[in-house]
């Protein structure tokens, strides 16, 4: 199995044809130039309210197409309703993250689930819960979970 390295060097002049001769010789392939340059920007009081801020994505969702809002992402969308299920069924953290590592479910970051990532996703799951239990989908879902005993 062939895996890809990336190089980036800083530079302070052209480079020579001897070093692109000696980078070639050793397999690497140029594939993209870099620029940069200092420029003037208003302080950051005269930008509307967001703008520029690095602001996580909320979980469930994703930058539209058009880069102006976000959209529902339907694989997140489905961690945070199998979650809502197992929180009215009362797993532990721990069972919860084998549940969704289980049904080949991986975090953002392409990792396992783990008790501390479902952990840190409990305030989402709180911010969007009366969405998902309000839906069609989770009604007739509810009659499925046998765990739980529903109007007592």
């Amino acid at each position: 199995m062939k895996k890809t390295e990336w190089l980036r060097e800083d530079l302070s002049g052209w480079p020579g044809p001897e070093y692109l001769k000696q980078k070639e010789s050793a397999g690497w392939r140029l594939i993209a130039a870099e620029w940069e340059r200092e420029v003037e920007v208003a302080p950051k009081s005269e930008h509307p309210e967001g703008v520029g801020s690095a602001e996580e994505i909320p979980f469930g969702t994703r930058v539209a197409g058009d880069c102006r809002h976000l959209e529902e992402d339907p694989t997140e969308m489905q961690v945070l309703n199998h979650l809502a299920e197992m929180v009215v069924q009362d797993l532990s953290y721990n069972r919860m993250a084998e549940s969704l590592n289980q049904r080949g479910f991986h975090t953002r970051g392409g990792q396992p689930w783990s008790a501390l990532a479902v952990f840190k996703l409990t305030p989402r799951l709180i911010e969007v819960a009366p969405r998902i239990l309000s839906g069609s989908e989770w009604e007739s879902r509810k009659k499925q979970l046998s765990r739980v005993t529903w109007n007592s």
